[in-house]
């Protein structure tokens, strides 16, 4: 089955990828698999607040991704393949289509002003020709209207 991997954030453009990828697979027979990233988390001395900063920032991720998952159900009936991860984001990309033969396009999407975004600037720079699957990127400044006639 062919899967289409949309990093999931708290940005506008996360939303528009999700909504893209999750037409597309609906119109090619595949699926859907949403990431979120947990970011690293600076060292605190005390282990107190280092474990409660990071048990906020999995509980911010998780109702991220069941937010993205609940709207993807809803608008096209796909049931999505959830993903938590912590960590350099770009290496777990890597990783994940690495271990999963049937991850057919990585969707990102891009801010609609101004720098698009880490992951973006990351996958169409030194990485763009490294990776086994194509990088859909979709514009961040794309109504849903658009989206729909595009995917």
């Amino acid at each position: 089955m062919r899967i289409y991997l949309v990093v999931i954030d708290d940005t506008p453009e996360a939303a528009i990828a999700l909504r893209f990828a999750a037409r597309r697979a609906v119109k090619t027979g595949g699926g859907v698999e949403i990431l979120t990233l947990l970011p690293p988390q600076e060292f605190i001395a005390f282990g107190g607040v280092q474990a409660t900063i990071e048990e906020e920032a999995l509980h911010h991720a998780e109702g991220l991704v069941e937010q993205a998952a609940g709207a993807l159900v809803e608008e096209s009936g796909l049931k999505p393949a959830i993903t938590v991860r912590g960590g350099e984001g770009p290496r777990i990309i890597r990783d994940m289509i690495a271990a999963n033969p049937d991850i057919a396009a990585l969707v990102l999407g891009a801010a609609a002003s101004g720098a698009p975004g880490a992951l973006v600037t990351h996958f169409t720079g030194a990485d763009a020709g490294a990776l086994s699957v194509p990088v859909m990127i979709v514009p961040g400044s794309l109504t849903s209207e658009q989206i729909d006639r595009l995917s």
